[in-house]
């Protein structure tokens, strides 16, 4: 039996069966019992290593034990970390925990994790995941691994040491052209979707900005002493009409950000949309008698309850293929047309990034790149009026 030194604490280290156990003296408890702290190994150097990291936690305030697994911080992650959070949020973050975190690193001893386990397990999904789902699955094992720290079970956190590798290239959005948007607009006629697919072609609100667009949110210009007012209260006989966005479907309802918080005075083929769409909702009410849900949404089912985001997303499939251009469409490349749109006739950046609700127009450059035409060619523009000229060949004397 070997007698020990670590730090403060003394201990020993002694044969046991086909190894070696190390135990570490830590005083009495409150109860008057000894108190000891045990590792074992297959050798006395990998014994004392574990005393040494044991100490080593036991100083930081870490309580978990080896046995503590990345899975087990991933479950308390979603147990105590995900609190507010919205149920669609949370079964996202579940699905992709569940195909991509667990199985392939799950059963790894949390204090044991490094930085090159996280390296290789990211790499690992780098060919089949695309970059933003790569982040989103290194961000739940982030996460996870702060929970756990914030409840002393480790340490530190090697997720955070490790960054993320480049994915799959997913499928970019795509904008309509003004062609292709008024075959939209001619093939929505006679769908159900037809003024959500107006409004958010002419406004660029976000889809789960339209989906949460309330009736009392629609407003008329009716005189500058009182302002915009409900089209509820004071009808559509009016010049100018502006919607209020100031909803989202979100956890609590809120926008995305605060700048996305704003009043959008909308063109007339919204207005007359918006007004049709009002008579039609009214004669569905009657229909539905007893079965309607009065939410004082714009856009509902037919007896009133809000819309699901798939059933919009299939709808507006089945216009995009009446359209000619095929069913590869969702509705958030609406507000990506709108940005396309507006740019081609040569609106500044800085008032299309307003338009959409962005703080500024560093995302509106960033999101919609392939979208901002006029910026993106100007400069190609002013060097061949600089330099063209002096670009052309020379002919020899």
């Amino acid at each position: 039996m070997a007698k020990i030194l670590i730090g403060k604490h003394e201990g020993t280290i002694y044969r046991e069966g086909d190894g070696y156990t190390g135990a570490i003296s830590l005083g009495f408890g409150a109860d008057g019992k000894r108190q000891r702290l045990k590792r074992k190994g297959r050798t006395k150097t990998e014994v004392k290593d574990k005393l040494i990291q044991a100490v080593k936690d036991l100083e930081a305030g870490v309580t978990s034990s080896e046995n503590y697994t990345v899975r087990q911080a991933v479950e308390d992650w979603f147990a105590h970390g995900l609190k507010g959070r919205s149920d669609k949020t949370v079964t996202t973050l579940r699905y992709l925990a569940d195909r991509h975190v667990i199985p392939h690193i799950g059963n790894a001893k949390l204090k044991r994790l490094k930085a090159d386990d996280v390296d290789d397990w990211l790499d690992g999904l780098a060919s089949a995941l695309s970059t933003a789902t790569l982040h989103r699955v290194h961000a739940i094992l982030k996460r996870s691994i702060r929970q756990a720290m914030v409840r002393d079970k480790v340490g530190r956190n090697v997720a955070e040491l490790v960054t993320t590798p480049e994915g799959t290239i997913g499928r970019p959005s795509k904008a309509l052209t003004l062609a292709q948007a008024k075959a939209v607009l001619a093939a929505a006629e006679s769908s159900s979707l037809r003024t959500y697919v107006i409004l958010s072609l002419m406004t660029g609100v976000r889809t789960e900005e339209a989906r949460a667009l309330r009736w009392d949110h629609v407003v008329a210009w009716v005189s500058k002493d009182d302002g915009w007012q409900p089209v509820t209260d004071v009808g559509f006989d009016h010049k100018r009409f502006a919607i209020y966005v100031w909803r989202s479907i979100r956890k609590g309802g809120d926008t995305k950000t605060r700048k996305s918080r704003r009043t959008l005075e909308i063109p007339l083929p919204v207005a007359e949309a918006l007004q049709r769409h009002h008579a039609q909702q009214a004669k569905d009410e009657v229909k539905a008698g007893d079965a309607w849900q009065d939410n004082g949404l714009v856009f509902c089912t037919r007896t009133g309850t809000p819309q699901d985001a798939a059933n919009v997303r299939k709808a507006f499939r089945l216009i995009t293929v009446k359209a000619g251009i095929g069913r590869e469409w969702t509705p958030r490349e609406l507000r990506h047309s709108f940005v396309s749109i507006l740019s081609a006739h040569d609106v500044r950046i800085e008032t299309i990034a307003d338009l959409v609700g962005h703080a500024g127009t560093r995302t509106t450059e960033t999101v919609y790149r392939l979208e901002i035409r006029p910026e993106i060619v100007k400069g190609a523009q002013t060097m061949n009026k600089i330099f063209g000229d002096e670009s052309k060949p020379r002919k020899s004397a």
